[in-house]
């Protein structure tokens, strides 16, 4: 699915027009529409405040529609920039050995944060 057939998915099921999306977001709706289509004149995505005005009007993901639109959220951003070499030596991983590492950091982790036993007392 391409992020334009994303926005169209989500504004149909809110039952808006693209008219009355692009009037909510602040655009033309011929802009919205080219959104949709993939027919950006400029770029091949919005800017990012666009998708964020998109998501918050659709209540969707924000951070879905940013990485759709090949853009990387803020906060993911700034981790990079501060650990760039902890990101270089993940992304040389294959597929396998990086979801083996996700899992065992995910086990490690409850819903408060704390690592291991520490979590368990």
């Amino acid at each position: 699915m391409t992020f334009g057939e994303r926005v169209r998915d989500l504004r149909k099921a809110k039952n808006l027009s693209q008219r009355e999306l692009a009037e909510r977001i602040g655009v033309n709706f011929t802009y919205l529409s080219k959104i949709e289509n993939g027919k950006l004149d400029f770029a091949s995505f919005p800017s990012e405040e666009t998708i964020r005005k998109l998501a918050q009007a659709l209540d969707a993901d924000e951070d879905e529609l940013l990485l759709m639109a090949k853009k990387i959220p803020a906060d993911i951003r700034d981790r990079v920039i501060e650990k760039p070499n902890a990101f270089r030596t993940l992304a040389k991983l294959d597929d396998a050995k990086l979801e083996e590492i996700i899992r065992q950091i995910e086990e490690d982790q409850d819903g408060d944060g704390r690592k291991g036993k520490e979590a368990k007392k």
